[in-house]
């Protein structure tokens, strides 16, 4: 049997556990994972891209489990009054081919993508950081927010959206954490202004240049998640030379990541290299440090690896014969033999019913 895990069910397993918490075993996962990068079978996810956004298949493994996610990204779904991003994955067993778990991903991702966000932070940003500048307050703002907050100590986050509307709901959300100051900002130059961390997380599939050169500051960290497929960028390119870059995993940051818009040969660090001691994360105080972050199926693998023990623990979500039984493996028309059957006998006409009726 398989364990289904869908939105109620999630959201009833993280809200028993609380956000924070939630958050804080995720990085943990997370970087336990990514200290063991060389025992995962890895590759860029494959994507089909339309006019209005992206559908994409995320697949990783190791030795013992497998996992992918089904995930799209379209930007005008706002206006449509749907999601822009939604998801789905599943975890199975590599020596059986068996899925172990399949599970929403929506909720997840926004908070695997916050996790993913602090644990490269750890390790890049300044550990006297206090105040962040968020850009974009969409869906994954708060998750971002809360996230720097109760890990990272972020005291004060200021934001901005062109959308004002998200920026009161965001405001609205955040109001459960009241040691977090929120500052609206009129500007995205006015919200980065004195900040330590700078996040950007928009929506637009569009060569955007969110942050530029004048905006940066000495020791700053940024962490740009929005740019995440080909055309689809935040920091104008010269932001990008300011500092030392880090990506996930390179093949497929240099296709979606904001250093799309550099050369090949553009030199960048992989964030599993610092975790695991192999290269240095700041070199100084006054460094500036990137995260292009595009996400990538390791991260999802932590997920469904973090989401099917704490199911099990709980006894949440519901088994499911997603899979036939193996009564007779090599019978598996026997499964629909009987009703097929069925199927093929003549149907009753009226006279008949009434002769059986009598």
């Amino acid at each position: 049997m398989t364990r289904f895990l869908d939105v109620p069910a999630t959201s009833r397993l993280i809200s028993s556990l609380g956000v924070p918490r939630f958050l804080s075993e995720l990085v943990d996962t997370l970087h336990a994972d990514y200290v063991r990068w060389n025992d995962f079978d890895k590759s860029p996810r494959v994507a089909c891209h339309s006019r209005e956004g992206v559908i994409e298949l995320m697949p990783v493994a190791d030795s013992r489990l497998f996992a992918f996610k089904y995930v799209n990204g379209h930007p005008v779904n706002a206006e449509r009054g749907i999601h822009t991003v939604m998801a789905f994955g599943a975890l199975a067993d590599v020596d059986t081919g068996y899925p172990l778990l399949l599970a929403e991903l929506t909720l997840t991702t926004a908070l695997r993508t916050a996790a993913t966000s602090v644990l490269a932070a750890k390790a890049l940003a300044r550990r006297e950081s206090r105040t962040m500048a968020l850009i974009g307050n969409g869906a994954q703002s708060e998750f971002q927010a809360i996230a720097f907050h109760t890990l990272m100590g972020i005291e004060e986050i200021r934001l901005f959206d062109l959308d004002e509307r998200a920026t009161d709901k965001l405001v609205r959300n955040l109001s459960a954490f009241p040691a977090l100051r929120t500052v609206r900002a009129a500007s995205t130059a006015e919200a980065v202004r004195g900040a330590d961390i700078v996040t950007t997380v928009t929506a637009d599939k569009a060569y955007a240049t969110i942050l530029t050169p004048d905006m940066i500051t000495p020791g700053m960290h940024l962490n740009a998640v929005g740019g995440d497929c080909p055309g689809k960028t935040e920091l104008h390119a010269d932001v990008l030379r300011m500092g030392r870059v880090f990506v996930e995993y390179e093949p497929q940051t240099r296709i979606e990541g904001d250093i799309q818009q550099l050369p090949a040969d553009f030199p960048v660090t992989e964030l599993w290299r610092v975790l695991r001691g192999e290269a240095a994360g700041r070199d100084s105080a006054t460094q500036v440090t990137v995260f292009d972050s595009v996400g990538f199926a390791l991260e999802d693998y932590s997920a469904l690896r973090y989401l099917d023990g704490l199911a099990r623990q709980h006894n949440a979500g519901v088994e499911i014969s997603l899979i036939p039984p193996a009564t007779d493996p090599k019978n598996l028309f026997a499964l629909i033999g009987a009703s097929q059957e069925r199927a093929s006998e003549p149907a009753l006409g009226a006279a008949d019913v009434l002769a059986f009726a009598r």
